[in-house]
């Protein structure tokens, strides 16, 4: 099991590896940490399951128990426990012969994938041509503005958009995130919600990943250096 750092945080990959005698092969990979620091402790946790308070409730490995069964266990129990489970992760098999169930299984709101990742998908760009003044646009005035708050962004700052088609929310991080966190006011990082403007569904990784897609080009460059609030969660 080792950490792959590719392509910025968000392409971060936790791997397990199944040896038997003379075959290894990568089989399961988990991905969509908000940074590499946070995938360097997740990772460091899953190899020491008896440092981490985290896991303090998983027991040792049993003497009858492989080493692909035992990761895969802390793996399951990980992915229920503070600060992780929370997390918008993915669980993908890479090798659907060596799938197996988890147990416990992950939270709903982590999907269970098969195959490669699919390939980065470029940022979406607005369509340029005759065409393009004939679509309907909303108001420019007030795609500036938060439609919770109705404050203007910062230059820095980009707002979470709605990706249902017809919809045009625009808002602050920090406010769709209380307006998903009404009914958890315990909590700091939302799962899932309701879009307040088209009263669609939407899960919180979805936006926060459509949201680093415009971004991730210009600040691939900063996102080592730059500290991510998760990255103080205790492991």
């Amino acid at each position: 099991m080792h950490l792959r750092e590719g392509d910025g945080a968000s392409r971060t990959r936790l791997e397990a590896w199944h040896e038997d005698f003379t075959l290894r092969a990568m089989v399961l990979i988990v991905h969509g940490f908000p940074s590499a620091v946070a995938a360097l402790r997740f990772e460091w946790a899953w190899q020491h399951p008896q440092a981490s308070r985290r896991l303090a409730h998983v027991g040792p490995r049993l003497r009858s128990e492989a080493a692909f069964a035992f990761h895969l266990r802390v793996l399951a129990h990980m992915l229920r426990v503070p600060p992780w489970v929370r997390l918008p992760l993915t669980v993908r098999w890479l090798r659907a012969d060596f799938r197996c169930d988890l147990c416990p299984p992950p939270p709903p709101h982590m999907p269970l994938t098969f195959g490669p990742p699919p390939p980065r998908a470029a940022a979406p760009k607005r369509r340029a041509g005759p065409l393009a003044d004939l679509e309907s646009e909303p108001d420019p005035d007030a795609e500036a503005c938060c439609a919770l708050c109705a404050r203007s962004f910062q230059d820095e700052e980009g707002p979470l958009c709605c990706p249902h088609p017809g919809c045009h929310l625009r808002a602050h991080v920090i406010c769709l995130a209380e307006e998903f966190l009404e009914k958890e006011p315990g909590q700091l990082l939302p799962l899932e919600g309701q879009c307040p403007g088209c009263k669609n569904s939407l899960l919180w990784g979805d936006l926060i990943w459509l949201c680093q897609m415009g971004t991730e080009e210009e600040e691939e460059n900063l996102e080592l250096e730059e500290e991510h609030w998760t990255d103080m969660l205790e492991t």
